[in-house]
């Protein structure tokens, strides 16, 4: 199954962009009356058919539409301190496009090493993992944000929030929690370094729980890889 990432598409006769109609047309070799599927990155899933195989402007009618596809019952937004290793956090944002994610803040904190990204790069990254792994979903990706004003910002009505940390306070279960109220949950991951005693207890005053992942000590990539497999299994 070909699979394009399309978040224009409108109309039943509809013309990949260049890059995407390369791709089609140079790469793949794909003729016309050759079937494609398309997603718009918000659950439309797509079956079409070539009807003019143009390496600048590949042309498709559409034959199916499938909405909300494999949509999944429970929300996930990961607030990730971005890795010194950049490519550690490509690989946190493909697998958990892959497994199944719905928005990603990458945050500022005082322990950061780095402390800046390219945004652009990594929608790229996602974009690739979610049509490998057949998702009509493109999770939100965020600009890099400071650690305080993240967390005083208003999130949706309903959504839990969580704090997970190598302290050694008593903390509930992230798993536990999530098959308690597995709708709605936004989950901190900290910096090499940990959050600071300062983003805890702050976070503390934002109603943050403070929850673990198990009782290894976990890199940052692997706790938000940890945080989302945990929220998919329910």
């Amino acid at each position: 199954m070909h699979l394009f990432y399309t978040p224009t598409i409108n109309a039943d006769i509809f013309t990949l962009n260049e890059e995407e109609s390369k791709h089609c047309n140079r790469v793949l070799r794909l003729t016309a009356g050759d079937l494609i599927y398309l997603v718009d990155g918000v659950g439309g899933f797509f079956e079409t058919k070539i009807i003019e195989a143009h390496p600048k402007r590949c042309t498709v009618q559409v034959l199916n539409v499938t909405r909300a596809h494999e949509k999944r019952s429970n929300y996930l937004h990961v607030a990730i301190a971005p890795t010194k290793n950049i490519e550690r956090l490509e690989w946190f944002l493909e697998k958990a496009t892959e497994i199944g994610i719905d928005e990603i803040t990458p945050i500022l904190c005082d322990h950061s090493e780095r402390k800046e990204i390219k945004v652009e790069r990594l929608n790229k990254i996602i974009e690739s993992a979610m049509k490998q792994s057949l998702k009509a979903y493109h999770p939100i990706l965020h600009e890099l944000t400071p650690f305080s004003k993240f967390i005083t910002q208003p999130f949706a009505a309903g959504m839990l929030k969580y704090i997970a940390y190598c302290g050694e306070s008593t903390k509930h279960s992230f798993a536990l929690q999530i098959k308690e109220n597995p709708l709605s949950n936004l989950i901190l991951i900290g910096p090499e370094g940990d959050f600071s005693s300062k983003e805890i207890m702050a976070a503390a005053a934002q109603q943050f729980q403070v929850v673990t992942l198990g009782n290894a000590r976990l890199r940052t990539e692997t706790a938000a890889i940890a945080a989302t497999v945990m929220a998919n299994n329910y």
